[in-house]
């Protein structure tokens, strides 16, 4: 795997279905930093979303573990109608509890030197327009607001634009 070397306390790796529960846990208790009403009640199964995710062949979910424990997470591939070289980052989530521990950043490394390995030039997201925290990690790792998707009045996301080859 690309990425940051393993390290005695640190690894970066792909996801494999027997950690969907511990991915929807994570998920969850990343979420409920950025609702302060609670987490909206959509009638999503989360738990059938990541087994999905984890599953595809066309995407990937990489995952930081610290001392046996998911700590970071993060989802991507090509989203549907998008150029081959466009990547879309749909989930990324580190535990609250381990916030400003570099989780954030290696795992975002990690994601970027797959990108490059798979052929990728440009990487897109949607962030919350409420979670600010997220805006300026997003931001300090380089990405931008992407000029194809403005925001539209009533829009609750932000839609950011990412150089994967730096250009």
């Amino acid at each position: 795997m690309i990425g940051e070397p393993p390290t005695p306390s640190r690894v970066i790796r792909t996801v494999v279905p027997a950690e969907a529960e511990a991915v929807v846990a994570l998920h969850a208790r990343a979420r409920a930093t950025y609702y302060p009403d609670g987490i909206p009640q959509d009638g999503s199964d989360w738990l059938a979303n990541w087994r999905a995710a984890i599953e595809r062949p066309d995407g990937q979910v990489l995952c930081v573990v610290e001392q046996g424990r998911i700590v970071g997470l993060a989802s991507f591939r090509v989203p549907e109608g998008a150029d081959a070289d466009t990547v879309k980052l749909f989930q990324f989530h580190v535990d609250p509890d381990r916030w400003r521990a570099g989780i954030g950043a290696a795992l975002h490394t990690a994601c970027v030197e797959q990108w490059r390995a798979d052929g990728r030039r440009s990487a897109v997201l949607d962030v919350h327009v409420g979670n600010r925290r997220a805006q300026a990690f997003y931001a300090r790792q380089g990405w931008v607001p992407d000029p194809e998707n403005p925001p539209a009045d009533g829009d609750h996301h932000l839609f950011l634009r990412f150089p994967v080859n730096g250009e």
